[in-house]
């Protein structure tokens, strides 16, 4: 078969052969390409006798998916699938399946370091250092004993919750399926309207999908504590920027910790967030760390090796 890794994996050359290795001894052709292409017709020459496809997060739209006439499987080396033309694969019957759990810890971890930074003023206080200034109106909160309300009781919301629990926190949660592993780590399940009114930190864990975007909306945002956090490491959408950026200038809100946008970084300057008051952001790095890319490599060529055993492994559609 003809396989395609369509864009990098930030990982070493060595790493990326170690684990293509069986597939060219199997017979297989494996070709990779070193920078991510935006141009279609380039896509569409790249795809088109591909039979299986490997790509990250950039979008892969229903046009090149059509283009490549011999495709059946696609391998994505991200937890959302959003960014894969959905009908197109359903219209030919390719098969989908993700990287789920690969960054469990790492956006986890990130999601404690923004709570932190937003409680500690830690970038007004950097900024302040530089400037010859001192704490006046800089002097935080502790994280130790505020109510955290996590949306999204997935792998990563729990891994959040497990942290959370060492500076005991109370932990509130709203998700699809109330989890019994929540529950043991002192997750209390309530309704959205009544997490937000309670919060003073609210930390975002869901999937982007027609019931998820703009979850966070103006009305709700209106729900929250003038003192609250709001941190989104999941989707960008899920949150209606505009209503969010106009919150926080009005102190209807106190701050927010922004990892995702609607598209992928490069954001434009004049996207709301970037220009609202008491933000920090950051350009979809929660995944990233150096163990967490290896990982989502190897999940990613797991899943490739049990399609071709004819095995269906994180098949998401």
């Amino acid at each position: 078969m003809n396989i395609v890794l369509l864009e990098p994996l930030a990982v070493s050359e060595e790493v990326l052969n170690k684990l293509s290795l069986t597939l060219t001894e199997a017979g297989h052709n494996f070709k990779h390409y070193d920078s991510v292409e935006k141009d279609i017709n380039v896509l569409k020459e790249r795809v088109k006798d591909a039979d299986i496809l490997i790509i990250a997060n950039n979008p892969l739209k229903g046009e090149v998916i059509r283009a490549a006439k011999n495709l059946k499987y696609i391998s994505v080396a991200f937890t959302g699938v959003d960014h894969v033309d959905k009908e197109a694969c359903m219209e030919r019957g390719i098969k989908v399946s993700n990287a789920a759990g690969y960054s469990t810890d790492s956006v986890a971890e990130l999601t404690l370091g923004m709570i932190i930074a937003a409680l500690r003023n830690v970038l007004p206080c950097d900024e302040r250092t530089r400037n010859l200034g001192t704490k006046d109106g800089l002097v935080g909160f502790e994280l130790k004993g505020k109510t955290v309300g996590i949306v999204g009781t997935g792998a990563i919301g729990l891994r959040v919750a497990e942290i959370l629990k060492v500076f005991n926190c109370k932990l509130l949660g709203y998700s699809r399926t109330e989890k019994q592993e929540g529950k043991n780590l002192g997750i209390k399940y309530v309704s959205l309207e009544e997490l937000l009114r309670k919060s003073d930190i609210v930390t975002l864990h869901t999937p982007l999908n027609a019931e998820t975007k703009h979850l966070i909306n103006k009305e709700r945002i209106a729900m929250m504590k003038k003192s609250s956090i709001l941190i989104n490491a999941a989707r960008g959408a899920v949150v209606d920027s505009a209503a969010l950026a106009e919150a926080l200038n009005q102190g209807i809100i106190g701050a927010a910790a922004i990892d995702v946008f609607e598209n992928e970084p490069p954001i434009e300057k004049n996207h709301p967030l970037l220009n609202a008051k008491n933000t920090i952001v950051t350009p979809h790095i929660a995944f990233a760390t150096k163990e967490s890319m290896v990982y989502r490599a190897e999940i990613t060529f797991d899943n490739v090796y049990a399609y071709l055993k004819g095995e269906g492994k994180n098949i998401v559609f």
